[in-house]
């Protein structure tokens, strides 16, 4: 697992961002950079963003594209991650399967062990969108169980919940951290 490096009063993580294809991985990621929406592509290989947190955490963000074939490349980002974002398409229920199946795997590698996981329910705005409750009574939660974890809902598209994920997400990298001299983040 990686480790927090400190600068002055900030601290530092490394936060690998996955999902399928279509899920809107790099339109969350500009919109947590630029906090507007971006017409974006399909990612081939991957976008990185450094952003900081309310709290002065600051955040190297790899979104990784997520299509079928770049998958197996996964496992290559993996190495000295600190947090993993995971985000789900809160509208696309017949490929809900295959995106939990995937977070398994990911969660399975020996590089992700305890490392603390922040999923996303996006596209919550448009009508049909699985609700929280829904998606977590489908989530297995065995394979978070030995993480510190948390489902949110938010809009890549609109904004909304966009302000809370770098709250949250450095929320739960305080929380692994805990036991940590080198973790300052005062948020939460």
């Amino acid at each position: 697992m990686g480790a927090f490096s400190t600068k002055a009063q900030y601290t530092s993580a490394r936060v690998v961002m996955l999902g399928l294809d279509q899920s809107g991985k790099s339109t969350l990621l500009y919109k947590l950079k630029s906090e507007k929406a971006v017409k974006t592509s399909p990612t081939v290989g991957f976008n990185v963003e450094m952003l900081e947190t309310p709290c002065h955490m600051s955040l190297v963000i790899w979104d990784v594209g997520g299509q079928e074939q770049l998958r197996a490349s996964w496992n290559h980002y993996l190495e000295d991650t600190d947090a993993l974002i995971f985000v789900l398409d809160s509208t696309d229920e017949t490929r809900l399967p295959e995106a939990l199946a995937e977070l398994e795997k990911v969660l399975n590698n020996v590089n992700m062990i305890r490392v603390p996981v922040l999923l996303l329910a996006n596209k919550q705005e448009l009508l049909g969108a699985l609700s929280l409750q829904e998606l977590q009574k489908r989530l297995n939660v065995k394979w978070l169980s030995d993480r510190s974890w948390e489902l949110q809902g938010c809009s890549a598209l609109t904004g909304e919940g966009t302000k809370e994920v770098l709250v949250n997400l450095a929320g739960l990298l305080k929380d692994q951290g805990r036991n940590s001299p080198m973790c300052v983040c005062a948020c939460r």
